[in-house]
């Protein structure tokens, strides 16, 4: 019901068509036989759904997400991302940050890279793009082959010598 006070005003009480729209939020999400329990009895991806549910229920034309699924198992990631592909397709606009870069290729329309200041824009495709990659992460990038396709990780370990098939990218030197 959080997600509805704005339209509530100060010291009104939910009406029916509230408690409505509360309840198609937490359908949408998958989360109607929570509708009970604390947000503390949760797990943190029933809490992921349940704060989309939230964000539903206020009917805004733009959705700002700071990593929406993050920390979720796949599921219910592939879930919330349908949520929010058919608020998109709804017409409302939805911005989000992600470190996922396969799920952002996949399920977002445009990109943007951000390190410190705007590094590209564009198709999501260009998310797999090594060149945009390794400057947008500082050079640690990690690129191993694939059949056909390839697979793109945050090198996080830096790892000085690449083990056999692989490709790192550090700032252009190897």
């Amino acid at each position: 019901m959080m997600g509805r006070y704005a339209r509530l005003g100060f010291g009104r009480q939910p009406a029916a068509v509230d408690r409505e729209r509360v309840a198609a939020a937490l359908e949408t999400v998958g989360m109607a036989d929570a509708v009970d329990r604390q947000i503390g009895a949760l797990s943190g991806g029933q809490r992921r759904r349940v704060f989309l549910a939230r964000a539903i229920a206020a009917e805004p034309e733009l959705y700002l997400l700071d990593e929406p699924v993050t920390g979720v198992d796949a599921r219910t990631q592939e879930e919330l991302m349908d949520v929010l592909e058919a608020e998109a397709r709804a017409g409302k606009t939805v911005i989000a940050t992600t470190h996922d870069l396969i799920c952002a290729a996949q399920r977002f329309h445009e990109a943007a890279f951000l390190n410190g200041r705007l590094v590209a824009q564009g198709p999501a495709e260009m998310v797999l793009d090594q060149k945009l990659l390794s400057e947008t992460y500082g050079g640690h990038v990690l690129v191993l082959p694939g059949d056909g396709g390839r697979l793109v990780l945050d090198d996080a370990h830096h790892h000085d010598e690449s083990a056999s098939g692989e490709r790192h990218y550090h700032d252009g030197s190897r």
